[in-house]
This record gives C-alpha cells, sequence and structure tokens, in this order.
C-alpha cells in the first residue's frame, strides 16, 4: 500500500512539474527573466499607468478652464395667434423665425482659483506617477517572492523523495534482519511507521510545489519552467543608516505621501479663492430671420460682470477649515509613512542578518548530522545501534537539510526586501529587459488641453488606438 501512496505521489507531482516546465528554455529560467516576464503581463501596473494619465488628463481639465469657452445655440421658433373683436373682425398671425448665436465667456479673476487648479492638478499627477512606481515595486517583491518560493518547494519536494526511498531501504533493511532475528516485530513497524509519514509528508511537498506554482502564475502571468537558483545576493547598502537615508529620500510611497500634502496646501487656497469675487467678459453675436418675409435682426453685446458671495450660511468658511484638517492629516500621514519605511528598512536588514545567521548555523548542523547518521547507520549494521537510532539520525539530518534550505530561500527573500524598502525594486535597478516606460510621455501629449480636431489631438489619438484604449 505504501508502495502504491508513494508511485501516485510522485506520478502527481511530475505531472504538475512536468506542466510547469512547458515555457522555459533547456538552460533554466533565472529570476530576471520571471520579473521580466512579471513586469510586462501585469495588469497591476496596466490599471495604474490607465489612473496616471485619468490624473494627466486633469491638468488639461485645469488649463481648459482658464481659456476662453465659445458656444453656439440655435433654433426654429413659430409664434401664432387669433385677435380681434367678435362679430367684427378676426385676424389670424404665423409666423416663423430662426436664430443662431455665439457666446463667448472669459473668466479674469477668481481669486486665483484657476491656477491653483492647474497646479493641484499637477501635484496629483505626481503623487499618481510614485503610486505607478510602488505599484511596480510591490509587483516585482511579489514575483521574486514566488520565484524563491518555488525554488523552496521544489528542493523541499527532492529532499522528501530522497527521504522515503532512504527510509524505504531502512524499511526492507529491517524486515531482512527481521527475517534472520537480529531485531523484533516492533523494530519493523517503527521502519513502517516512519515510512508512512515520509510519504504523507511528500505528499504535502507536492501539494506545497503546486500551490507555488499557482501563486507564481498569479503574479507573473504564466506557468513557472525550471528556475534556476540565484547564486549572488542584489548590491544593498553597506549599513541600515545609509539605507533609512536613501530609503526616506526615494522611496515612491514618501514621494506621493510629500505631494499629497503640498495638494492639500493647495486646496486651502483654493477654499479661500472661493470668497473673492469673480470677473468675467461675456460677449454674444445672433442672427434672426422670418421666414415670412425678409426682415432679419443681427447684432451682438459685449459685457463685464463681477460677483461674489456675501452671506452663505457660513459654508465657505467651514470649507476652508476642512481643506485645513485634511491638510493636517496629510502631514500626519507623511510622518507615518516617513517611520514605517525606516523601520521597514530596519525589520528588512534584521531579517536579513538572520537569516545569513541561520544559514551558516544550518549549514554546520547539516555537516554534523550527516557525519552522525552514517556513523549510526555503520553501527547498526554491527549491531550497536537499533532501527529507532538510525532513524531518528535520519530525521535529524532531513531537519538539517530542511532548514538550511529555508535559510537560504530567506536570505535572498530579505535581500530584496531592503532593496523593496529603499525604492530600489524597479525595472532600472534591477536592470530589466523590459520597454522604458515614460510617465511623461501621455502627460506632455495632453498638458495643453489639445482638441479632437487639432493636430496634437489627433496624434493623441493614433496613440490612443496603438495603446488599444480608444
Amino acid at each position: 500500500m505504501l508502495g502504491r501512496l508513494r508511485t501516485g505521489g510522485v506520478r502527481r507531482v511530475a505531472a504538475a512539474v512536468l506542466a510547469m516546465s512547458m515555457a522555459t528554455t533547456a538552460l533554466g529560467e533565472t529570476l530576471a527573466e520571471t520579473l521580466s516576464d512579471a513586469y510586462v503581463n501585469s495588469g497591476a501596473i496596466e490599471q495604474n499607468r490607465a489612473l496616471l494619465r485619468a490624473a494627466d488628463e486633469g491638468v488639461a481639465q485645469a488649463l481648459a478652464a482658464m481659456r476662453p469657452a465659445l458656444k453656439w445655440s440655435g433654433g426654429i421658433n413659430r409664434n401664432y395667434g387669433v385677435s380681434g373683436v367678435p362679430d367684427v373682425a378676426i385676424e389670424r398671425t404665423s409666423t416663423l423665425t430662426s436664430s443662431i448665436e455665439l457666446s463667448v465667456q472669459l473668466v479674469l479673476y477668481a481669486g486665483g482659483q484657476l491656477r491653483l487648479g492647474v497646479d493641484l492638478a499637477k501635484e496629483s499627477v505626481l503623487a499618481t506617477r510614485a503610486t505607478l512606481l510602488s505599484a511596480e515595486q510591490t509587483l516585482l517583491l511579489n514575483a521574486t517572492f514566488s520565484f524563491l518560493a518555488i525554488r523552496e518547494a521544489t528542493e523541499s519536494l527532492n529532499l522528501r523523495q530522497n527521504n522515503v526511498r532512504v527510509i524505504r531501504q531502512e524499511v526492507r533493511a529491517a524486515r531482512d534482519r527481521f527475517e534472520v532475528g537480529e531485531v523484533t516485530r516492533t523494530d519493523v513497524a517503527l521502519a513502517e511507521a516512519r515510512l508512512a509519514a515520509a510519504v504523507a509528508a511528500l505528499a504535502a511537498a507536492e501539494g506545497a510545489l503546486i500551490t507555488a506554482g499557482e501563486q507564481f502564475h498569479r503574479f507573473v502571468g504564466r506557468d513557472p519552467g525550471q528556475l534556476v537558483q540565484p547564486t549572488r545576493l542584489p548590491k544593498i547598502p553597506g549599513s541600515v543608516a545609509e539605507a533609512k537615508s536613501q530609503a526616506v529620500r526615494r522611496h515612491p510611497e514618501i514621494i506621493s505621501a510629500q505631494h499629497q500634502v503640498a495638494a492639500s496646501e493647495l486646496r486651502i487656497l483654493i477654499a479661500k479663492g472661493a470668497m473673492k469675487p469673480t470677473v468675467s467678459v461675456t460677449g454674444s453675436y445672433g442672427l434672426t430671420e422670418s421666414f415670412n418675409n425678409r426682415s432679419f435682426n443681427q447684432g451682438g453685446s459685449v459685457s463685464l460682470g463681477a460677483s461674489g458671495p456675501i452671506y452663505q450660511g457660513g459654508e465657505l468658511s467651514s470649507l476652508v477649515r476642512q481643506a485645513m484638517a485634511n491638510r493636517d492629516a496629510s502631514r500626519a500621514q507623511l510622518h507615518v509613512v516617513y517611520l514605517t519605511i525606516e523601520q521597514n528598512v530596519g525589520q528588512a536588514y534584521s531579517d536579513l542578518r538572520v537569516a545569513q545567521a541561520n544559514k551558516t548555523s544550518f549549514q554546520e548542523q547539516v555537516r554534523a548530522a550527516r557525519v552522525a547518521f552514517q556513523g549510526v547507520r555503520e553501527e547498526a549494521a554491527l549491531g550497536a545501534r537499533t532501527t529507532l537510532d538510525v532513524l531518528d539520525a535520519e530525521q535529524e539530518l532531513l531537519d538539517a537539510r530542511a532548514s538550511l534550505i529555508s535559510a537560504e530561500i530567506s536570505e535572498f527573500q530579505a535581500a530584496y526586501s531592503v532593496l523593496s524598502a529603499i525604492g530600489l525594486m524597479t525595472p532600472e535597478a534591477l536592470q530589466l529587459a523590459v520597454p522604458q516606460f515614460d510617465p511623461s510621455q501621455y502627460y506632455n501629449m495632453v498638458r495643453n488641453a489639445p482638441v479632437s480636431q487639432s493636430k496634437q489631438g489627433k496624434e493623441l489619438d493614433r496613440v490612443l488606438r496603438a495603446l488599444g484604449k480608444d
């Protein structure tokens, strides 16, 4: 029965590994290749790029509010009626006229709200760009962890497979020794129980590999290939203090929070500007013609107007106070982000040091456990050790090897967590072979608010069609 369980488990995991290996080359897949595919295939990055384009359009809309607004209106009007004195004279009238009018309005002064609106939209763009960088970092870190999880699950599976093979040998040896009277039935039962536990652990390792493969598919956009274990840790600052200094200057979450503070300051000024008068100039020109005769009327007007609030129940003052409160909240959030980034850097370095210390200790433990296992097995062959002693020694070696695998993976996870905490988990810093994304390209095309009929507007339409966003 154990043999059937063992064979079935191997077949299942073999099928899973084969399915996950179809997209790779014979040389294996490196971490850089995985991260490049994750970056290209990511829906999260595409989502944040779309949000950035939406923020870019906010600048165009704010600028448009400072320009003249030209409108037209037209219509056809029919008037009819009856007038007169009953039984004396009745007159019926009917007229049909058409009219068209052009009007233009330009706000000359609005308490600085229009110019401040453009500045506010620009701050929103800069904050959204930082959010995009943060999304890229999150994706690449998740893809890295998924890559390392596959490596850990694969190594653990190999370890469990080898463990089952070794214990099966021990079971056969125990049975042979039982046949000649060297051991008791208890020794055989102990070996068989350990084999059953090893088969169960092998099934769990198979499941862990499949689960890691599903996570890999989520973040990378495809199934994993034959992944190659990284040989070198990424380059990171030599001290925690230096890393923290870099992080508070360049981490995208801090940059985003800084622009949000600047935006909240502008909202206060805009709220105060709403309490000031608005001055605008309006011009119109119209033509009215009659279908009943050749009469017509044409003319226009130009007017300069001003308006302003006198009393609105305290709403405007409340809006100013609300903007100030939001400004204070943004400043506090910036402080929280600052401390969080510093904490993340310190934690990542601590995890790295622990992983490196564990790796060194487990390397020594594996060496010692291997020597002990070989010695116990030889002593058991001479009758100086029991089957249980051999199984215990083998289990200690297995545990040491498993711990070493986890420590090696943890070392790489911690190192890349340091990069992410600093703000260096980016395609440029990692030197990934991916298309370069220029966040200012779309902004430069729309910042002047081109209309669709203009040359620039038609070029923008062509770009959107190329992106599949029309």
